[in-house]
């Protein structure tokens, strides 16, 4: 079983993604074999809240060009949290808003 700073990767702080703190809603990088059960409890376990659910999206790597030269950036997974009602805030987000 993996440890949980190896699920959660990092968060991703896009205007898009801020939006969705007010409906308690945050946006992280994951690992790509990571479950949407791994998710939530490695959540859990770094920020000592209660998730909702989980919505991931496996993101594909964008066509990218240096000159003739042409390649493919690097995919990766990212998770859609969503807290409890009644589950306190991650303190990491709330300094950004």
């Amino acid at each position: 079983m993996k440890a949980a700073q190896d699920i959660v990767l990092k968060p991703i702080i896009t205007e898009k993604s801020m939006i969705g703190i007010q409906d308690k809603k945050y946006t992280f990088k994951v690992a790509s074999d990571a479950t949407k059960v791994d998710i939530a409890r490695a959540v859990e376990e770094l920020f000592k809240v209660e998730v909702s659910k989980v919505n991931t999206v496996s993101v594909c790597g964008q066509m990218r060009r240096m000159g003739r030269y042409a390649g493919y950036t690097a995919a990766w997974k990212k998770a859609i949290v969503t807290l409890k009602a009644d589950s306190k805030p991650i303190e990491f987000f709330e300094g950004l808003v």
